[in-house]
């Protein structure tokens, strides 16, 4: 039997050795996360940048600095976390999987729906977690709309409005170009806003999609050839409810961000958002008429969550989430706004 088709280890009783293959500001901070919690060491980080090797052995002085993915796979760690760009992720996660090791990336998981679906038949194939970065699920405040709308809080949804305006934009080049980044803001931020979508209605499918994109003001072709900073897409699902969803970089919003989901039901709404403009802090209110009810607030340190449930998984000798399989409709979705 290889080491691909294994089955899951027997829980550690030591913590996990893991490998980091790009340390930037994103990586290290699931590093320092995932370090805290316990449950994992560091036993190798790869970064072009030397300054970037250099902060993240702060954190572990005993991980040693890898020169390559292939040196992280000879290590033989238990996972490997992968926050490089958004063209390599495919590619590199593959890789990692065929010799079984787990793996944790970065979002998007993939460029496209085709190379998502490759990479969770590897994880399948390898019985290894696989995690995806999709963190605002595991805010607290989003868990309790989420849990408040399956308790039948506010009826039946029939409408949802998203909403991610980033005032910034990315600073890598590689965001602005196509084949390296497989879309704009929609690929970097609206990914979240239809992962929260399906993910709170058990991934209802999507029956229509309507997308208007736009760079600088200028309304783009589908599919495009350059990567969009605004966009606006209306999504009909099969129970016959709408979605409506906005996002962009570096719109003039007055503040740096601007991040919401409304949920509408036949007898309430339920809502995130976020705090005067914050990245970090939300809440949670239940809402009837006039009325509104705070569920949740800050202070809520939810960024590192998701990285460290893989790893929980991963310590408890867990194989292949089936739940991941459901990234595929996500990417099914981007496709569809991006016309291919």
């Amino acid at each position: 039997m290889t080491r691909a088709m294994a089955a899951p280890a027997s829980p550690h009783a030591a913590p996990l050795r893991l490998g980091f293959l790009g340390v930037g500001w994103i990586g290290r901070h699931r590093m320092e996360a995932v370090l805290a919690s316990g449950l994992a060491e560091a036993c190798a980080v790869c970064d072009p940048s030397p300054d970037m090797v250099s902060s993240a052995r702060a954190l572990s002085p005993t991980a040693f600095a890898a020169g390559s993915l292939d040196d992280l796979i000879d290590a033989r760690p238990d996972g490997i976390v992968i926050a490089t760009p958004s063209a390599l992720h495919a590619a590199q996660a593959i890789r990692a999987l065929e010799a079984g090791i787990a793996v944790f990336c970065q979002k998007p998981l993939a460029r496209t729906g085709a190379e998502v679906a490759a990479v969770i038949d590897a994880a399948r194939a390898a019985n290894r977690p696989l995690g995806i970065d999709l963190s605002y699920r595991h805010a607290e405040a989003m868990r309790l709309v989420r849990a408040h709308i399956r308790a039948g809080e506010i009826g039946t949804v029939y409408a949802v409005d998203l909403t991610f305006h980033n005032a910034y934009g990315p600073d890598k080049p590689w965001f602005y170009d196509m084949a390296l980044a497989g879309g704009g803001c929609v690929m970097d931020l609206g990914v979240h806003l239809v992962d929260l979508l399906l993910w709170t209605l058990d991934f209802v499918p999507v029956e229509a999609v309507s997308a208007d994109l736009y760079r600088g003001g200028r309304r783009l072709r589908r599919p495009a050839d350059e990567v969009e900073d605004y966009a606006v897409v209306t999504l009909g699902l099969e129970t016959g409810a709408v979605a409506r969803l906005a996002c962009s970089w570096g719109l003039n919003a007055g503040r740096d961000a601007v991040i919401e989901a409304i949920f509408h039901g036949t007898s309430g709404a339920l809502s995130l958002a976020n705090v005067a403009g914050s990245f970090f802090d939300f809440t949670a209110e239940l809402r009837r008429g006039t009325q509104r009810q705070v569920l949740a607030g800050p202070p809520d340190d939810w960024g590192g969550r998701a990285i460290v449930a893989w790893a929980d998984r991963l310590a408890a000798g867990g194989g292949f989430d089936p739940d991941t399989a459901n990234h595929r409709a996500v990417a099914g979705v981007l496709d569809r706004i991006y016309g291919r």
